[in-house]
């Protein structure tokens, strides 16, 4: 019997997790079927499988957590949520059946970061060797590619703002060094997504060695010439620079020695460097903690107008309910109980 294996694809959207898996799955590793089919935003294919992609949906609605969250914590609810045993045992299931179909899976989601811990769990109960490759790109295009794909603030489309880049280059840095951290002492890779575009036979028969990917190693020449074709530059089609996305010093400082620290990892995974990104998770978590001190204010403004939002649509309820009770029924109840009821839906007429 070969060895299982399962590849996970990680690391944020828009930094070509979606032309990595495609290349495995090109040269013969398996993607779980069906898969999330091409759209505009992504012409030649995600390379994800439908059901991981609803799985992660769910949980991360049941952590009240979003795809790409700036939040530090978001990672203990996103954990807390996916670690009762149903859940284990509904993945474990899964993965034994993908690995029935085949040896080598790759799956990918840019979801997948929130749930490492229970993905991890799952392949050793089935016996399959784990393994990350982490795509790296540099923020201001990953962002820049949100903002023209998926639009200012979330979904696909179009547009941008100041506040989504924010937005979007805090919750790179949350997901990045995270990922890193989650996928630390385990097999994993770095791959630029440059590199890949620029030459990717070299990052990918690296990993091939790296992981012992039996369909990598032994890829056809028919194969190659078909990821010849599927990949090729122009699928970077948005460059941006910090000129095109404004967000503020203290965060594109952040932001950028976060992206040397990750891609001095695609070149040697050193210790010192693993210690670097500790340090800059701590300080991201610091500059959030901050600007959370800061939004207080406006938290507690927008609490206080939601609360009174509900209280006006209870209470137009209320009178509509009032008002569809026939004239005869209302007359039947004592002229001092129904001023009590206009008093409590404050509906009192004047004396």
């Amino acid at each position: 019997m070969s060895p299982r294996r399962v590849v996970f694809v990680v690391g944020s959207g828009r930094s070509g997790t979606s032309t990595m898996a495609g290349t495995l799955r090109t040269l013969g590793l398996h993607v779980p079927q069906p898969e999330v089919v091409a759209d505009a935003t992504n012409p030649k294919g995600f390379g994800e499988p439908r059901w991981v992609v609803d799985l992660h949906t769910e949980l991360l609605a049941r952590s009240n957590v979003q795809v790409s969250d700036a939040r530090p914590r978001a990672w203990l609810d996103a954990g807390t949520t996916s670690g009762d045993h149903a859940t284990r045992e509904r993945v474990t299931t899964w993965l034994q059946d993908q690995l029935a179909v085949s040896d080598e899976l790759v799956i990918k989601d840019p979801r997948a970061s929130w749930f490492l811990g229970l993905w991890r769990a799952a392949a050793d109960r089935c016996d399959a060797t784990s393994s990350y490759v982490t795509m790296l790109r540099p923020v201001t295009e990953v962002v820049g590619s949100k903002q023209t794909y998926y639009g200012p603030t979330g979904g696909r489309g179009g547009g941008g703002s100041d506040q989504g880049a924010i937005t979007r280059t805090a919750a790179w840095i949350n997901m990045m060094l995270h990922t890193e951290r989650a996928t630390r002492g385990q097999q994993r890779a770095f791959v630029r997504y440059g590199d890949l575009l620029d030459d990717w036979t070299q990052p990918v028969f690296a990993l091939g060695e790296k992981f012992d990917l039996n369909g990598v190693k032994t890829a056809m020449a028919v194969d190659i010439a078909e990821v010849h074709r599927f990949i090729d530059p122009s699928l970077r089609r948005v460059t941006m620079t910090w000129d095109d996305i404004g967000v503020p010093d203290r965060l594109r400082e952040l932001a950028d020695e976060t992206w040397q620290a990750l891609d001095s990892l695609a070149t040697d995974d050193a210790a010192s460097t693993q210690e670097w990104c500790d340090q800059l998770r701590t300080a991201y978590a610091a500059q959030y903690a901050e600007a959370e001190a800061f939004a207080h204010s406006t938290v507690v403004a927008q609490r206080r107008t939601a609360a009174a939002q509900a209280r006006r649509e209870a209470a137009e309820q209320t009178s509509s309910g009032a008002d569809r009770i026939p004239h005869a029924v209302r007359a039947m109840v004592p002229p001092a109980a129904r001023q009590k009821l206009r008093r409590a839906m404050g509906r009192e007429r004047p004396a």
